[in-house]
């Protein structure tokens, strides 16, 4: 729309909307673990949060239907928001304990965030047992994926340096607001003749599809490459069912420093390779403590950013893909588990240039709102995602964070984690956020699916002492 403070949402924005269901909610978590002793209060959080909004656009963003869903959402640019709707406080419980923390963000991700009001929230959880405290940010994955968020956290916060991951949008004029939200008429009009512009689209995207579409299955005759295939190679587990809107959320901290050394004692290796082949070492032990270790490797979908190549950093939006590797599970050994997850990868990344990592994405765009909401609504209410084998097992994330210590005002983010949402049929998420000399692993679940997450997180450290062990054939 031409209107200041409106905007048309990308498909691949609306998408996200489109997905969500009372039991698959698709916001994303941030959690910021406070340095005991600060004077960090909640109206002082509060205040310094509201008075960097003009920094924080996307946080003043409310998603705006349009009637009878002709077209996607429109974003209204809110020139303020309520604070009430936004700002919550909580008491850890317990004896204050980390597993306590993590108990209460397994709460507060059990619930959808609130359509009427701009997509986020952030809850203080006071009572950590060191007297410290943690922040978490609920925020919907239409407004953000992790390269937005991660530079909204930029602009949260205090970094060294931090001019170097600020958007240059961030430090120009406040984007144009409104007070006022487009009337139905208006809306209407504007999605016809955006559908119209939409429309038009189409033949030079289906050409592009179907040349990629050629390229990536030339690319499969001729290398003939063991990447998996979503849904056909997927072995049925346990935690790959219906969801509920229950969650609960688990937390692994490794030193970074042991995970580059992994990586630089197997050549070729990436450092999202030893990310894989830690998650994958720690998924098949627990695998077999549980009596439940398939026969076929657990298949991993990893997101991708699309950005292109020193593009200037977003503060909102998703350009992300996905591409599917295998985990491995089915090799004994984890080095050579190691290097058969990064030669499969590697393919797997070739493939996904053969198609065009923005094809997805493009397609999006024409998503039709009613339909595939409906049949989201639909599929999530009969639970169908426990009647077939699930596209893949595991979402495993890796986004690089912060490598300098961070500070809200006068008090220190002691650490960060990160974690998207799950999906129907899909029911483990583990996201890794790096954070000045740590690598922080966050698990979500659905605790109908699996019940406890410790037995799994108590594995992650093996895994890696495994890598960092010497070869066979070194010893």
């Amino acid at each position: 729309m031409s209107r200041p403070g409106v905007e048309r949402m990308d498909g691949a924005d609306a998408g996200f909307l489109y997905m969500e269901t009372p039991s698959q909610h698709m916001h994303t978590l941030k959690i910021a673990v406070m340095a005991p002793n600060t004077d960090l209060t909640f109206d002082s959080f509060r205040s310094g949060v509201l008075a960097r909004l003009s920094r924080l656009p996307p946080l003043r963003r409310k998603a705006v239907p349009v009637p009878w869903q002709l077209n996607h959402p429109v974003w209204v640019t809110q020139r303020r928001v309520d604070p009430a709707r936004h700002f919550f406080r909580h008491d850890v419980g317990g004896r204050g304990s980390r597993n306590d923390l993590e108990r209460l963000i397994g709460e507060i991700a059990s619930t959808p965030l609130d359509r009427s009001v701009p997509l986020w929230e952030l809850h203080l959880c006071e009572g950590l047992a060191d007297g410290g405290s943690a922040i978490v940010g609920k925020m919907h994955h239409a407004l953000a994926d992790g390269m937005a968020a991660n530079a909204l956290l930029g602009n949260v916060t205090d970094v060294a340096g931090s001019e170097a991951f600020l958007p240059r949008e961030a430090r120009a004029a406040t984007p144009a607001a409104t007070d006022e939200t487009p009337d139905g008429p208006a809306l209407v009009r504007s999605a016809l003749l955006d559908a119209v512009v939409q429309i038009a689209l189409i033949p030079a995207l289906l050409q592009r599809t179907l040349i990629g579409l050629r390229s990536m299955l030339r690319y499969r005759r001729t290398e003939r490459p063991d990447v998996p295939r979503p849904v056909l190679d997927a072995p049925r587990t346990s935690f790959n069912g219906a969801l509920t809107p229950r969650r609960s959320f688990g937390t692994v901290t490794l030193p970074l420093a042991d995970v580059k050394a992994a990586r630089t004692a197997h050549p070729g290796a990436t450092l999202n390779d030893v990310v894989l082949a830690i998650v994958g070492g720690a998924m098949r032990a627990w695998l077999d403590e549980r009596g439940e270790h398939p026969s076929a490797p657990l298949m991993a979908g990893v997101p991708t950013a699309t950005d292109p190549a020193g593009a200037v950093p977003r503060l909102h939006g998703n350009r992300v893909s996905n591409l599917f590797t295998s985990l491995a599970t089915d090799v004994d050994d984890p080095h050579e588990r190691l290097r058969a997850i990064s030669r499969i990868t590697v393919h797997s990344k070739e493939i996904q240039r053969q198609l065009g990592p923005q094809m997805l994405t493009e397609w999006t765009q024409f998503t039709p709102p009613a339909p595939f909401s409906a049949f989201m609504r639909l599929y999530s209410r009969l639970q169908a995602a426990s009647w077939h084998a699930a596209p893949f097992n595991v979402i495993v994330s890796n986004v690089p964070g912060p490598r300098e210590p961070a500070h809200i005002g006068a008090a220190e983010l002691a650490d960060l984690f990160s974690v998207g949402p799950i999906l129907e049929g899909i029911g483990l998420n583990v996201t890794v956020w790096s954070y000045v000399d740590r690598m922080n692993f966050s698990l979500l679940t659905c605790p109908d699916l699996i019940d406890d997450l410790a037995p799994l997180t108590a594995h992650f450290r093996p895994a890696l002492d495994a890598l960092l062990a010497p070869a066979p054939t070194e010893r």
